[in-house]
């Protein structure tokens, strides 16, 4: 892929069941274990995207234990 070729390229929003965010270019089957969310976009858009709504970068679980762990 050349530099051209990723400034053209569209991507997905991706995120997985500990709820952690990628960017997948659109043409590719999204791999198991990550689910399509937000919009479909250039690059820059996608990460803007993901800036906006990922604001706690700790995977479900461990946000999930802690609050366990904090109600007892």
């Amino acid at each position: 892929m050349s530099w051209d070729d990723e400034n053209t390229t569209i991507y997905q929003v991706v995120v997985n069941d500990e709820e952690q965010y990628s960017i997948w270019p659109d043409y590719k089957e999204i791999p198991g274990g990550w689910r399509a969310v937000g919009p479909k976009a250039p690059k820059q858009e996608c990460l803007d995207y993901i800036k906006e709504v990922w604001t706690d970068m700790r995977p479900l679980s461990l946000r999930l234990h802690m609050q366990r762990a904090g109600s007892n």
